[in-house]
């Protein structure tokens, strides 16, 4: 462990249960949450609770110094968000404790950390009256908020009518402009358009530049590794690595090599759903329908996504995003052009959609593949990351005589004329 004074984030021994079926955690007025964020250093100590369920984290114990840049990796469910929201108070560790010195600000999930009632202005003072500001530190920041967040014309309308992509840019700059000395940022900056992405990024390296403490957690392997000094892989609830971000980018791509080309949710209680869809199975098939054990470039391939319905008259909407292996988006392909189903009633049961990956479009490499679910007009979302994971091998057929590296995660097979020119 580090020397004490220079230390922003200290957690030892932490761990988190949930109770599946049990009783919720309990509820907290807003007084007590304004309470609780005002005390500095925070400290929370919790027992160890004689009760049977699943562990999110199980002890967890790690240090992070003033001025330093922290991300935390590794694949769905592993604990990157829980140990946020702890760390954010939203929740409270079973075991261990965990000490924060300093103001924190913090951007998780849409839907905490403002009030819906209240307007985006009325939201920017009450997030920095929490945070202990006076009104008139928060009245020297809130141009800048409301010039970086671009919702001038909504300021005044209660954040419940927001976009989830202008409530996150709103929250964004209030975290980021009202002077946290630690800011938690979770993944929710895949909500907003890649122009504000690269924006938010920006900002958090001068958040960082200016000695404040940053703990990031993100799927993008790129933006760790530009934005961190160092990183902690969490796997099944548990550190496997604390390192350079290098070091641990490096380690948790290796882990990420091999191909898992079938995803299968035999209990409904644990397959990714939203209110109308519960996923059963997405798989790569060939154009017969059946298992592929390997992908080609020069080889169309089939994602295939079954589900059920489990409302009356309900909607599928499904999108296909494909990622490079660091993370990148290649492209998103969308079920709005499919006539039968999309947007329309459908009856419970079970269905089949498949979307077709033509041949000739992928460059060799690895791939991963994200299913989003979603209603009718783009709501009740259920985004779920890394169902899918593959290499796309050389096919025999599109080299001819070149033997070399291609650039880039696309190698589209493009038509070629040549015609010899008169003068």
């Amino acid at each position: 462990m580090s020397s004490s004074d220079n230390i922003a984030i200290r957690v030892s021994h932490v761990s988190k249960q949930y109770i599946l079926g049990g009783p919720q955690e309990p509820y907290h007025t807003f007084r007590d949450a304004i309470i609780n964020s005002l005390k500095t250093p925070l400290k929370i100590f919790h027992k160890e609770l004689p009760l049977e369920g699943f562990w999110a984290l199980k002890d967890i114990s790690f240090d992070v110094e003033r001025g330093e840049v922290v991300g935390i990796i590794g694949r769905n469910g592993t604990g990157k968000s829980t140990l946020l929201k702890i760390l954010s108070r939203i929740t409270s560790p079973t075991e261990g404790t965990v000490e924060l010195h300093g103001r924190v600000g913090s951007l998780l999930e849409v839907g905490t950390g403002f009030h819906p009632e209240l307007t985006g202005r009325e939201n920017i003072y009450l997030s920095g009256s929490i945070l202990g500001m006076k009104r008139r530190e928060i009245d020297s920041k809130l141009d800048d908020i409301v010039k970086f967040s671009e919702i001038e014309q909504f300021l005044d309308t209660p954040v419940k009518r927001y976009s989830s992509g202008m409530y996150i840019r709103l929250a964004f700059a209030v975290a980021a402009h009202l002077e946290p000395e630690i800011l938690l940022v979770d993944e929710v900056l895949a909500v907003g358009d890649s122009a504000f992405q690269k924006k938010c990024l920006g900002k958090m390296d001068d958040v960082a530049k200016e000695g404040k403490t940053v703990l990031f957690v993100s799927h993008n392997i790129t933006a760790i590794k530009n934005l961190c000094n160092k990183a902690i892989l969490l796997q099944k609830g548990k550190i496997e690595m604390n390192d350079s971000a290098e070091a641990v980018t490096s380690r948790y791509l290796a882990s990420m090599q091999e191909n898992r080309l079938i995803k299968k949710w035999d209990d409904q209680k644990f397959a990714p759903q939203n209110t109308c869809v519960v996923l059963n199975e997405v798989s790569v098939r060939n154009k017969d329908g059946q298992l592929m054990d390997a992908i080609y470039t020069d080889t169309p391939f089939y994602i295939q996504i079954q589900y059920q319905i489990i409302c009356d008259n309900g909607s599928a909407g499904l999108s296909v995003a494909f990622y490079d292996n660091e993370n990148n988006c290649v492209f998103i392909s969308m079920n709005n052009q499919e006539l039968n189903y999309y947007d329309k009633s459908m009856a419970k049961g079970n269905y089949c959609s498949i979307c077709k990956i033509p041949a000739n479009l992928f460059n060799n490499g690895i791939f991963n593949v994200d299913i989003n679910i979603f209603g009718k007009n783009f709501s009740d979302n259920c985004d779920n990351k890394d169902i899918l994971r593959f290499e796309i091998l050389d096919g025999s057929t599109v080299r001819k005589d070149y033997y070399g590296d291609y650039k880039g995660v696309l190698r589209p097979l493009l038509h070629w004329v040549t015609r010899k020119r008169e003068i």
